[in-house]
């Protein structure tokens, strides 16, 4: 069964997003993401400092599969990628929600982050076969 966190919102490419105390989100790609990707073997994150559009290709997970690019779900700017997926891309599979983030953002905008799905619309979208 896919685990979907009911504190998180969700894109339908399968990331998903956390608001912190700051204002900044942590994004990361679902469960279902990563069960459908495989055994990670490569995770390239962008630098601090880069400007994101929402809907740009930001990040690149690979698996054992095939490479898959990871989209922006909002505007805005790197604080921070996640330095432990250097050496252990497998962190996203064994932990998406924890310690398999990819990186911090600083949103251009918090409205962006109300057109992201809640967990119910979220496992609806997973129920109908994405």
């Amino acid at each position: 069964m896919t685990q979907v966190p009911q504190n998180l919102k969700y894109t339908e490419d399968h990331e998903w997003v956390r608001t912190e105390a700051d204002g900044s989100v942590i994004i990361g790609v679902t469960d279902h993401a990563q069960h459908q990707l495989g055994e990670l073997v490569y995770v390239e994150l962008p630098d601090a400092g880069r400007k994101v559009a929402r809907g740009d290709a930001m990040a690149v997970v690979e698996s054992t599969k095939a490479a898959s690019d990871v989209y922006a779900p909002l505007a805005g700017v790197v604080v921070e990628a996640n330095p432990a997926l250097a050496s252990q891309p497998e962190l996203v599979n064994n932990d998406p929600y924890g310690e398999g983030w990819l990186l911090r953002l600083r949103p251009d905008s918090a409205t962006d982050l109300a057109a992201l799905k809640d967990s119910a619309a979220y496992t609806q979208l997973l129920a109908a076969g994405d």
